[in-house]
């Protein structure tokens, strides 16, 4: 089994519309945009790897907390999709995060992110003690996605702690200060969330050069690897067995939804790990799911025979070795 982590869900809503206005410093009292086009689903980053691995046939627990009534659709969206639930209620609201993809400029994506309910600390207990009952069935966990107010950022690398003392394989995907205290406890596999800030801990990661020095940063505290997204269509892998080099040759103009592609890669590396792929092998599938999922307007490409046919887009290089 595989369990994720998303301490803050999120309704993902999605509009796509044919034009954005340059400004909306205007002198009109409003701007009317109309969408072509909306759809809405259940998010967050571990909750988009549940998805991915329940539609691949692999089971799979998504924990967190829940609230309110975009806490029931996200609920409900989660249980039709074949994902077990493992939340923790509390009072409030869950956010809700909007894009807004503007026809010809798919890749450039208008994202605007709520900031979730605070969690108050007896529903922190609470959770705890259900994650440390799912830790006894679990070979992997996803801990994923942002903080929620109430939680310190060093809780996902408590967590990863917990997790490696009961011998399952922690994977991280998340970013900036949570990213980087999870680093310290050496979890399996990490992948940092670089969307708002090209950093991973206190180390840039612009250029290539950059991305293998912070890769073998992590190494140095016990990561067996850690893959960095270079651009949109290609990503690095630093194990201490060596460096890949993932390019995807495809076109920006074929994406259509950027929302969700991340997620897919992780949860296409997993999917073929407990398969029995080797690392390497596991990791251009799920660049595969990856450039797979942008190509679609729904968040994530769901279908193994269209990531399968999209694994002959993806070049695999290997670099050195450590």
């Amino acid at each position: 089994m595989i369990l994720t982590v998303t301490l803050n869900p999120t309704l993902d809503k999605f509009y796509w519309v044919d034009h954005l206005p340059l400004s909306l410093e205007r002198a009109e009292e409003e701007i009317l945009i109309r969408a072509r086009k909306s759809s809405a689903s259940a998010g967050g980053k571990g909750i988009n790897v549940s998805i991915f691995l329940a539609c691949m046939g692999v089971e799979t627990v998504a924990m967190g907390f829940l609230a309110g009534h975009t806490g029931q659709i996200i609920l409900r969206d989660l249980l039709e999709k074949g994902v077990t639930a493992n939340f923790v209620w509390i009072e409030g609201e869950n956010r809700t995060n909007v894009t807004i993809i503007e026809r010809g400029k798919e890749y450039h994506p208008v994202k605007i992110h709520e900031e979730g309910p605070r969690i108050p600390s007896h529903a922190q207990e609470i959770f705890l003690r259900k994650y440390r009952r799912a830790l006894k069935r679990a070979e992997y966990v996803v801990l994923a996605g942002a903080i929620p107010p109430g939680i310190p950022d060093t809780v996902y690398k408590e967590l990863a702690r917990e997790a490696k003392e009961a011998g399952v394989r922690v994977v991280v995907h998340a970013g900036r200060r949570p990213l980087w205290e999870a680093v310290k406890v050496g979890p399996f596999f990490v992948k940092p969330d670089v969307r708002e800030e090209l950093m991973v801990g206190d180390m840039p990661v612009r250029t290539e050069a950059e991305i293998i020095a912070a890769g073998k940063r992590a190494l140095e505290h016990g990561c067996q690897a850690c893959l960095i997204s270079h651009h949109v269509t290609g990503d690095v892998l630093i194990t201490p067995e060596g460096i890949w080099e993932y390019e995807a040759k495809v076109p920006l103009t074929k994406f259509k939804n950027l929302v969700g592609a991340d997620d897919a890669l992780v949860g296409g590396v997993l999917y073929r790990l407990v398969r029995g792929d080797k690392l390497p092998d596991a990791v251009r599938f799920g660049m595969a799911a990856a450039v797979a999922s942008a190509e679609v307007e729904p968040k994530m490409c769901l279908s193994p025979a269209v990531i399968e046919h999209e694994m002959r887009a993806v070049e695999v290089q290997f670099k050195e070795g450590l």
